[in-house]
């Protein structure tokens, strides 16, 4: 058992400085973890206890599908990963090193090269698939700005498994093992999930979904409908309006310049058109008539950049995450004075698309809101000083290089299926799923014989858990203003045995108590501190969070012991004889 008085646990009774969420407060209150660095924690005894536990139901649920474990260095050489493009793909976003020797090294943030590269050194034929490995390893990212304790750190542990099918029908059956064990892994640790489609982003492949924890400290913003559409923001696709045909778009009125002084915003453009140049057909103006100028350098992983223009909506705001995710690998800054001072062609204020695009002579690459197909009638800036033009038409006056989906989603915009409008909700991402079809394995060359004896290129999945992050996940969701109040599943003991008082018969048969809780196989914490007040144990008690407490104290002189439950709250009073079969009872309910 663990015995308060000789274990390495230290509770704190002050919130630390730099947490902001509550899992953060109390995990290191309590004494689970330890900050080391910034986005860099040490586990503690009780800490390491939860997440051993975390990573044990992660892996029942691998190894019940049939995925085996191995394990692979954190350190990896550069190598495979400039043959897949991911050394220079992950930009600032990954930690490199050199050796003695000046070689190049990374600390991976995931290992999709190294098992491919497994499966090419011991596999040849399509007799030996399909296969599915994993494993739980730390991984390590540098994270601009590291928060919320576990939440978003440097390094973490990461359950990633991977499977090899010979055919995409192969990959099918085991991306849906895998979703499965993923909805069993997520109930079993308390942790209530939506599955969203998502981004593939800098992994790749095709078809990718997230599993997103509802909760309001949640980073990631999702969509629902009553008709069961779930994604990620970052992967919702704008409903467009059809584009018209050429006859159609031949009878719209030409675009025309308007001379719009004091007009830099969108606000004062809709304002001086409804007052200077009414609309035809009678309505007002407003800010969905316009499409607004977003500008950027954008900097490719080759080291080469390119001036980029985004028109959206006037009359909705750029989602940074969605413009991130639609441009990866790519990042776009946005323009700097002395970058319009090099790009005449763009008018900071006034800047449109007519005249630009990649096949111009400004190089500018024009990328649009998918609402602005062919035929839709803006009102663009006309790139000179105080003038817009009025009735541009997408595929008569100018043609962008392509779509981007860099518009917000609001609550009410339909659901790409028809499924009903769309509810915003926050989440925080406890899995992520991809298949990554044959990305990996054409990079690397992994190959095997077919049933023709002819060389087939393998389709891959990509399969992954945040196993730190679901430990914070789990006491945000599992706490109260006392403490932690963790799941039996998780918890770092089965029940928790207090001694109070100055009677040393209490502490007699506290340790009885305690060790026959043990004899039965329950994982006991004992509070046996000698000249520690009961009220202080109470509260270390209420902060650790164990599921099921004996409190042996007081209450002994008139054949009263208490069991706990740290959940409800509620109290139970039994004759010390009857104790053990109570917590029993409790912790096998």
């Amino acid at each position: 058992m663990m015995r308060l008085s000789s274990s390495f646990i230290r509770t704190l009774r002050e919130d630390p400085a730099d947490a902001e969420v509550a899992s953060h407060k109390l995990l290191v209150r309590a004494g689970y973890i330890r900050r080391s660095a910034p986005g860099v924690y040490s586990w503690l005894p009780l800490g390491l206890r939860v997440l051993r536990k975390v990573e044990q139901i992660v892996r029942e649920e691998q190894e019940r599908i049939g995925a085996q474990e191995v394990l692979f260095s954190a350190l990896q050489p550069r190598e495979p990963y400039d043959a897949t493009g991911r050394w220079e793909d992950y930009g600032d976003g990954i930690f490199r090193l050199k050796d003695r020797k000046q070689a190049d090294y990374l600390l991976a943030p995931t290992h999709e090269e190294m098992f491919t590269l497994l499966v090419k050194d011991l596999y040849n034929s399509y007799k030996d698939l399909p296969a599915m490995l994993y494993q739980i390893q730390n991984k390590f990212r540098d994270e601009a700005r590291p928060r919320a304790g576990l939440l978003r750190t440097r390094e973490f542990v990461m359950k990633d498994a991977y499977s090899f099918d010979i055919d995409d029908a192969g990959l099918d059956a085991s991306y849906a093992r895998q979703r499965e064990a993923y909805q069993r892994t997520f109930e079993r640790l308390g942790l209530p999930t939506v599955i969203c489609a998502a981004n593939a982003g800098a992994m790749g492949g095709a078809r990718s979904e997230e599993f997103l924890h509802p909760t309001p400290i949640g980073e990631d913003t999702f969509v629902v409908s009553d008709g069961g559409y779930a994604a990620n923001v970052e992967a919702v696709t704008t409903v467009a309006p059809e584009p018209l045909s050429a006859e159609q778009i031949a009878a719209l009125p030409p675009m025309r310049d308007v001379i719009t002084p004091g007009t830099g915003t969108i606000d004062a453009l809709v304002d001086y058109l409804n007052e200077k140049e009414p609309r035809e057909d009678g309505r007002d103006w407003t800010a969905a008539d316009t499409l607004k100028a977003l500008i950027y350098m954008l900097h490719h992983p080759d080291g080469s950049s390119q001036p980029l223009l985004v028109m959206i909506p006037g009359d909705r705001q750029a989602d940074e995450k969605r413009l991130e995710a639609a441009l990866a690998p790519a990042v776009a800054v946005p323009f700097t004075a002395e970058d319009f001072e090099k790009h005449p062609a763009l008018v900071k204020g006034f800047t449109g698309p007519v005249g630009l695009g990649e096949e111009s002579e400004s190089g500018v690459k024009v990328l649009v809101d998918p609402r602005a197909v062919d035929g839709t009638r803006w009102v663009v800036g006309a790139r000179t000083p105080d003038t817009h033009t009025v009735d541009v038409v997408p595929g008569r006056d100018f043609t962008p290089d392509g779509y981007i989906e860099a518009a917000e989603i609001r609550d009410g915009d339909p659901a790409p299926d028809g499924s009903g409008p769309l509810r915003l909700t926050r989440g925080m991402e406890m899995g992520h799923i991809f298949q990554l079809g044959r990305k990996y394995a054409d990079a690397l060359g992994l190959t095997v014989l077919d049933e023709n004896g002819k060389q087939a290129v393998v389709t891959m999945g990509s399969y992954g858990v945040g196993v730190t992050r679901a430990v914070a996940a789990i006491a945000e969701l599992h706490h109260d203003e006392k403490g932690l109040a963790w799941p039996r599943e998780v918890a770092p003991a089965d029940v928790h045995v207090l001694a109070t008082g100055k009677d040393q018969a209490a502490f007699e048969e506290a340790e009885r108590i305690a060790a026959e809780l043990e004899q039965h196989g329950l994982e006991v914490i004992y509070d046996d501190r000698p000249k520690v007040s009961p009220g202080v144990k109470f509260k270390d008690a209420e902060l650790l969070g164990v599921p099921t407490s004996v409190v042996v104290g007081r209450g002994l002189a008139e054949g009263v012991v208490e069991v706990r439950d740290r959940a409800s709250g509620a109290i139970a009073e039994h004759a010390p004889a009857d104790v053990v079969d109570a917590v029993l009872a409790a912790v096998r309910a």
